[in-house]
């Protein structure tokens, strides 16, 4: 019995006429969802807006940039033929997280999945943020997740159920060097998302956290530029050694995190809740 199942996970590989009829028989249970996800302009969130789109989810996205946000969704209109929303919302401001909300209960009925992304803070050292820095930062990485939080979840209490992400950083786990904001705010996040576990699972709301790694965007490239100007050495010599600190060896690339996202929000994962997940080809070395 084994062994025919190990025969018959090994024919599911990739590209064989056994995994496509597998994959074309799992059900997500995304068909109709309808899903904000927050600075989806570009980066990871686009990337988990479009993988969303692609198994049926109806999408809300935001970021603050109007045109940004407005070539996002034709894009990904384009690419899957999904229903989709765009919304020029900074989620620094409650208000602006009220507005896309309601939009998109405007627009689509309810809320049954919710994706918590922004930009990161800048870079640099604890000395180098005066309070209003920190007092920023708090808002960008901790209070937006709150707020977004907040606004979706009377309306998946209302659908009897949903799924929220909220996605942070590797600092969660190892601070990494020059990023003081982000270390010592984003596991904040952490613990709201366990806590949010906790009280929501009785309405049937499930919350699970996601850990980046190195993946391949426009942000890890700007913290690469800065990163390699502060060790005096350009910015390939830099990736190249990072990556030579990865065990897969290559940074990973949008779509794959994504794939990660999909799953946690979708009925697959349906009895899993306050959970922890990284995706970051094994960079980070600790046990828990």
């Amino acid at each position: 019995m084994i062994v025919r199942t190990l025969l018959g996970l090994i024919g599911m590989a990739r590209g064989s006429s056994l995994f496509r009829e597998w994959r074309n028989n799992v059900d997500l249970g995304l068909e109709g969802k309808v899903a904000m996800i927050a600075g989806a302009s570009r980066g990871l969130g686009f990337a988990i807006a479009k993988a969303l789109a692609a198994e049926g989810a109806s999408i809300s996205i935001a970021s603050r940039d109007p045109s940004a946000i407005d070539a996002a969704a034709n894009q990904i209109r384009q690419d899957t033929g999904a229903a989709i929303l765009g919304v020029a919302a900074d989620v620094r401001s409650a208000e602006a997280i009220e507005r896309w909300h309601r939009a998109t209960v405007e627009r689509f009925g309810g809320v049954d999945l919710l994706v918590t992304n922004s930009g990161g803070p800048p870079a640099g050292p604890v000395e180098a943020f005066d309070d209003a820095a920190w007092q920023k930062a708090f808002e960008l990485l901790v209070l937006s997740a709150l707020r977004m939080v907040r606004a979706a979840v009377a309306s998946m209490a209302e659908r009897k159920g949903g799924s929220i992400l909220l996605l942070t950083s590797s600092s969660v786990k190892e601070p990494i060097s020059n990023l003081a904001l982000s270390n010592v705010l984003r596991p904040s996040v952490t613990a709201l998302a366990k806590t949010l576990a906790n009280e929501l699972a009785p309405r049937g709301i499930r919350v699970n956290h996601l850990i980046p790694g190195r993946i391949a965007t426009d942000r890890l490239r700007e913290l690469d530029e800065v990163n390699s100007q502060r060790a005096g050495i350009s910015l390939s010599e830099h990736q190249r050694r990072v990556a030579a600190a990865i065990p897969l060896g290559r940074p990973g690339a949008p779509d794959e995190f994504a794939r990660a996202a999909v799953f946690l929000l979708s009925g697959a994962a349906s009895y899993i809740t306050g959970a922890t997940l990284q995706v970051d080809g094994g960079l980070i070395r600790y046990v828990m």
